[in-house]
Formats: C-alpha cells, structure tokens, sequence
C-alpha cells in the first residue's frame, strides 16, 4: 500500500528558490507568516497555554492574519483579527471571515495604522476571555525562532552567504534568519528594508502607502543590533521593483517583496564577489487591483516615477518622499546609540557597503 505524508500547510509556508543574479538568491514565499504562526500555536499548545477550542487574537495588516485563519479553521479555535481600516482591502476582509475569523478594522484618521489602538481593542477582548490567547507576533521568541528553517533553506541550497537582505515590520523573519546565519558565518552583512515614516529605525511616525513592512510600534522582535546597513524604500520603487520581478522573472510579488528585491539587486552588482540571500514575503494577488492596475496607478500623483538603481547616502536620519530610496549605515548599534550620535551630529566613519564586508 502506498503511504502519503502530506503537510498543506508546511507546502504553503516554504519558499521556492529563485535566481535573480548570478549572486542572488531569492526565497519567494506563497505565505511566509505560517512558519512563525505554526511554530507559535504549536508550542503554546504543547505547554498548555492554548487549549481546545481556545480564542486566538492578534492585530495585523494581513499575512499573519490569515496564517493564523488557516490554523485556527483547520484545529477548530475562535479568532478574532484586529486591524485598521488603511490597512485592509474589503475583498481580503471577506475572504478571512470566509476562513471563519472575526474581523474588527478600526479608523485610522492619521493613516499610520492606528497600532495603538489596535492593542487597546485586543487589550479589551482578553480581558473578556479568561481563555483567551494572543499570539503576540510583535513580541514572542516564537516569531523569530521559526526562521531556523529558512536559514537551514539557505545554506543548503547556497553553501556560503555573505549578505542578507529581507524587509523588518515585526523583526521576526529578517533578525530570526539572521540570527542563525551569523552562528554559521560570523561575516554575513544584514541589509534591512525599511519604509519612509516608519519608527523602526528612528523616524518620525507618519502616514505611509507600503503597507507589510514598517510599524508605528517597536516590536521586541526587532533587534537593531544585528543590522549592518537600513535601506527605507519609499512606495513608488517598490511598486517598479515588483513589476520587474514579473517582467524579467516571471515572479509575481508584492510591494514589500519588491522594495527587498530592489535592495539586493543593488546590493549583489555592488558587492560581486559576494553572495547575496534576500527574504520576498508576500505574493501579488493581493495587489492585482492596485499595484498590478494601470488605471490605480495613473491616479497617483507624481506616477511614473524615475526608475532608481541606487539608493541615496544619509549622515542624518530622515523620512523621505514615496517616489524616493535612501539608506544609512547602522553599523550593529542599538536604536538608542544610533539616536544619540544623531542628535549630536556625529557621522557614521565609513560610508560604503564594499567598505564593511
């Protein structure tokens, strides 16, 4: 008798390896957020702390959002998904209540994604459910203790890395591969996409259009001191870079997938000798009617913007338009360090990636 050992989900959550470069790799995931979203459920199940017919809930823009639906529709748990309404289109809000979710979309007058108020709604609903369990993206180990998987992916099909690139909303993806890869090769340089207005990396929090990358909040998830250089991609070259992807790679990506491509093509033609791994999180089909729609596109203003091949150097840390790409040298530092030699005009002593490698 022929046996099956069938994981849908485990299929869902890994990447498919593709080649942008003869330096590059590219891990395209259909739906990265499963791994950390299992990893998480899964352990709390096993010490206790999610038990039978338990209600899950989270704040998200999306993707972890429906790993969670997934999982929770598939082990029978109630879930309730708190997001804002800049956040989520109605046809995505229809498909996770389809899975069985309970979706709450909140104003979000500034257009930041109203994270506060987000946490307070979730914050009020655990407080009415004695068996209530948050999966807390933003803060658990969980998150980025999942992307051991993507690492081992990695050096299996790449056998040395010097670089990674990948974009930092939660930290988990980009600081867990991190994390594990620098265990195996002390060198490797981390490159993190950012967005204009984004507090991660010491903006100042404003309304931004990149939406599954970037935070109002600092998650703990984000450890700023394993970051060599930050790269904030404003939405236009995303939305260039994504439609590159498809058009030269046949790879149909979403934004966020596409500021991170964008930063490690450049990163891979200015470092030649070194190879370059990026993390592109997100699938297009969500943005067939926006970023993929000509007519979506025209209505923008400033649209078509100039293609960019290379981000702009900053000494000072400062938001930028959407049609822009800037970048800073981190250096490994924590946010606070960073922040302070800003506020007394010191400047980084190097300024060019071939200099750090």
């Amino acid at each position: 008798m022929v046996t099956f050992d069938v994981d849908y989900f485990r299929d869902l959550e890994t990447p498919r390896l593709a080649l942008l470069a003869p330096n590059l790799v590219a891990a395209a995931f259909p739906l990265m957020k499963l791994m950390p979203a299992r990893y998480i459920l899964d352990r709390a199940a096993s010490n206790g702390e999610l038990k039978a017919g338990s209600h899950i809930v989270e704040t998200t823009s999306g993707t972890f959002g429906m790993a969670v639906a997934l999982l929770a529709a598939a082990r029978d748990y109630r879930l309730t998904l708190v997001t804002a309404s800049t956040l989520i289109d109605a046809k995505y809000k229809a498909r996770l209540e389809r899975i069985g979710a309970t979706v709450i979309a909140l104003d979000d007058p500034r257009g930041d994604g109203n994270q506060p108020g987000r946490l307070e709604r979730l914050k009020e609903i655990l407080a009415k459910e004695p068996d209530g369990f948050w999966t807390r993206q933003y803060d658990s180990p969980g998150n980025w203790l999942a992307y051991a998987r993507l690492a081992e992916l990695f050096v299996r099909a790449m056998g040395r890395i010097d670089c990674l690139v990948g974009c930092v909303g939660t930290g988990g993806s980009l600081c867990g591969t991190a994390s594990f890869l620098r265990t195996v090769f002390p060198h490797l340089m981390v490159f993190a996409v950012d967005t204009h207005r984004s507090i991660l990396f010491g903006h100042p929090v404003g309304k931004r259009m990149l939406r599954g990358l970037g935070n109002s909040v600092l998650p703990k998830n984000v450890r700023h001191e394993l970051v060599d250089e930050i790269h904030w991609v404003g939405a236009y070259p995303a939305y260039r870079s994504a439609h590159r992807l498809l058009r030269e790679h046949g790879i149909f990506m979403g934004p966020t997938s596409g500021a991170a491509a964008l930063v490690a093509q450049w990163v891979a033609t200015t470092l030649p000798d070194a190879q370059v791994a990026v993390i592109m999180p997100d699938e297009g089909h969500r943005h067939a009617e926006t970023v993929y729609n000509d007519e979506w596109l025209a209505a923008l203003p400033g649209w078509p913007c100039k293609e960019l091949s290379e981000p702009r150097t900053l000494t000072t840390i400062a938001p930028a338009e959407e049609t822009q790409w800037t970048r800073f040298l981190w250096l490994r530092r924590c946010l606070g360090d960073v922040l302070k030699t800003q506020a007394a005009g010191e400047v980084p002593p190097v300024v060019g990636a071939a200099e750090n490698l």
